[in-house]
Order: C-alpha cells, then structure tokens, then sequence
C-alpha cells in the first residue's frame, strides 16, 4: 500500500469514528426534523422527527420499533429458508452502536423509523441502513423517501462515499421503492450464481 493509499483509508477510518461519536449526526440540518405530507386531505399528516443513538432511547419506542419490523417484514422471510428469527431481529436493534432516526405524529405517537450505523465496509466508509420501517397507516405519504433523503445529507455531511442496505429479494414493494429513488446493486451484492435471498443496494453520495 503506498503512502497516500495510506493516508486515504486512515482519513475515511477518522470520518467514521468522527461521525459516530457525533451525539446527533444529522444536528447540521434542522429542516429534516420536520414533515408535512402533500398527499393528505387539508388538515394533513404532519411529523416530527428526531435523532438517537440506541442508549439513549426508551424501551417502549424500542419494543415498538421490534413489533414494526415483526409487522412489516416477518411474513417475508417466513417464505424463505432461512425463516423469520425474532431474537435475532431483537438482538440486531439493540446493538449499542446503533443509531435511530424516529418519526412521530401529532399525538407523538411514533410511525417510522430508520436504523443506521457509519462503518467501514469494503474499505468505504458508508452509512449502513439496517432498517426502514413505517407503519401502514404512514406509508406512501412520502415520509420514507423524506427520511432516506435525510440520511442521504447525513452521510454526505460526514463524508462518507455512500448509503448502503439490504433488501430480501421477495420483497418486492421495498426492491421499487428503493430503486425509484436511486438505489442500485452494490459491488458487494451475491451474485446470480450464489443464489442469495437479499440483494445490497447502494446510493453514491460523494463528490
């Protein structure tokens, strides 16, 4: 490895730690915090958003953010071999180093959240999505598009290179959701050939 090579991974390896360390990432973009969908009847569905690492996080949003992804995605991997793991979903949202990005409604009732962490991942240093979930009552309002444009700034912010997630093959609603708003199959994705269940999208987010 030459010298600036290097210089380059040591510098991408601090942007990283500097990010995670932040107590709010997305603190330099207030306007996120906040959204009104424009596909509502006149009184509207207004949100409120805020940003948490998982410590800092109640155990009852926490619960509900398990019972979200039990709801959402569970029926998906039950047509799959590998099967529906509630533990192992457990166990991956409270990861002490994840972080929350949670959208509640006008009762502060909570309707969406994404799950993320900054990492190094292939030797890019990336804003890894674990999670995108939002209640049916919330969905296709545009507050998923608005959240992941949100995390999108974050990781540009940071100077990471890009967003990257995992999405199950089958689901095919979250495979064109992601896709229309620009996500595209990541280098790192199983190919063809080892007949994975998921495949890993990324989004660019450098200069």
């Amino acid at each position: 490895m030459t010298n600036n090579n290097t210089n380059n991974a040591a510098t991408q390896q601090k942007n990283v730690e500097n990010a995670a360390r932040s107590k709010n990432p997305l603190e330099a973009f207030p306007d996120v915090f906040s959204y009104k969908s424009a596909k509502e009847p006149e009184d509207g569905a207004s949100y409120s958003l805020y940003c948490r690492a998982k410590g800092d996080m109640d155990s009852k949003t926490l619960k509900w953010a398990f019972k979200l992804a039990e709801k959402n995605v569970s029926p998906f991997y039950k047509q799959l071999s590998m099967g529906w793991q509630p533990k192992v979903k457990q166990n991956d949202l409270m990861k002490g180093w994840a972080r929350y990005l949670v959208a509640v409604d006008k009762n502060k009732t909570p309707v969406a959240y994404a799950m993320f962490r900054f990492d190094m991942d292939y030797g890019h240093p990336v804003l890894y999505c674990y999670e995108m979930q939002i209640e049916p009552s919330a969905q296709r309002q545009g507050l998923g598009k608005h959240m992941m444009l949100a995390l999108e700034r974050c990781a540009k912010h940071w100077k990471m290179d890009k967003i990257v997630l995992t999405v199950l093959k089958n689901n095919d609603n979250a495979r064109a959701f992601f896709k229309t708003i620009g996500y595209v199959l990541d280098d790192s994705s199983p190919d063809v050939l080892e007949k994975a269940d998921y495949e890993i999208l990324s989004k660019s987010v450098s200069d």
